[in-house]
């Protein structure tokens, strides 16, 4: 996609934005009075996420904050995909953040693209190899302190990111999975806040009848919400639906590391954040107010609701997407 399209795609219906809306808001409450912010952003959708976050940080009556955003080199090989480079992004949002007056620097950890590039046929590999290699880099002292600064808060986005490390059935009965390690060496970096959102179904299961049964039970909602207001010939619906597509195939055509798509409920993902140590942020009424706003601009089968540390989003009463916040153990909010 062009990053208009992406735009488009990400605006078609409130799927990505409820999770942006709820993750900027919880993270502009977590930074007030911070005079340096640190991101460290792994998403899915190639930072579309964050003008609306440096519009309202310009906003700030005491005056916005330097903000630093840092992403990975590599992402999950999902959908959607961009036509321009990462570092084109970056240099967009710096434009940007100029604009609004917004001390900003983007950066890019990893491995080497090109040679990620030459991959392609065992991209799935590639990626899993890849972050492995990241995590080893996030607790080695020489590395962060090259990474990070003594006097910015650390904040860790996560848009339907871990889904895609591996966490079977099998992994977990032999000891820690990359999901797990993942989210041990984000504790160890003391971020003032950890933001979570993914899709609310449960599809990390080994046997293949249990997935394709919650692949039925779920899926039929990003096809009923496009059929409400697209025509079957609209080529955003097609692209939409493609990509749910390509989900599906994932799910029931794929086994080992080439299935990325190991979607986890978000009760299960609130126990596993329990059990590494984070405690829960509720989201303010503040928040729950801006979300109701932007589902109102939207068909009306979209509704909200709080459940335990969860803002959830719903389409006619079903659960689609959880957005949580998390602090490190002993911090968080009742």
């Amino acid at each position: 996609m062009t990053v208009t399209e992406l735009a488009g795609y990400v605006d078609l219906i409130p799927w990505h934005t409820f999770g942006f809306c709820a993750s900027n808001s919880a993270i502009f409450k977590a930074i007030r009075g911070c005079s340096k912010v640190h991101v460290l952003d792994f998403s899915v959708t190639h930072c579309v996420q964050w003008p609306t976050l440096i519009d309202a940080l310009a906003k700030r009556p005491e005056g916005p904050p330097s903000l630093r955003i840092t992403v990975p080199s590599v992402r999950p090989p999902v959908p959607p995909f961009l036509n321009v480079s990462c570092e084109e992004v970056g240099q967009r949002l710096s434009n940007f953040a100029r604009f609004r007056d917004v001390e900003f620097e983007f950066n890019i950890i990893g491995g080497d693209n090109n040679n990620i590039a030459l991959c392609r046929n065992s991209m799935y590999d590639t990626f899993h190899r890849y972050f492995e290699s990241l995590l080893t880099s996030l607790v080695d002292p020489h590395q962060l302190s090259s990474l990070f600064r003594d006097d910015e808060v650390i904040v860790v986005n996560c848009q339907n990111w871990l889904r895609s490390m591996p966490d079977d059935d099998e992994e977990q009965s032999v000891g820690s999975s990359l999901r797990d390690d993942f989210l041990h060496t984000i504790m160890g970096l003391n971020p003032a806040i950890v933001v979570v959102v993914d899709e609310d179904a449960d599809l990390n299961v080994s046997s293949l009848t249990t997935r394709i049964t919650n692949c039925f039970n779920y899926l039929w909602i990003p096809f009923d919400a496009l059929e409400t207001f697209l025509p079957k010939d609209s080529a955003q619906r097609i692209e939409y639906e493609s990509d749910v597509g390509h989900k599906i195939e994932n799910v029931i055509s794929h086994e080992g590391c080439q299935r990325m798509e190991r979607l986890e409920s978000g009760a299960k993902l609130c126990q596993r954040m329990k059990n590494v140590g984070f405690s829960g942020v509720m989201f303010c009424e503040e928040t729950v107010k801006e979300v109701k706003s932007l589902l109102d601009e939207h068909a009306s089968g979209w509704g909200m609701k709080r459940d335990e540390e969860m803002l959830v989003l719903t389409w006619k009463g079903h659960n689609s997407v959880f957005a949580t916040a998390w602090v490190p153990g002993g911090l968080g909010e009742n």
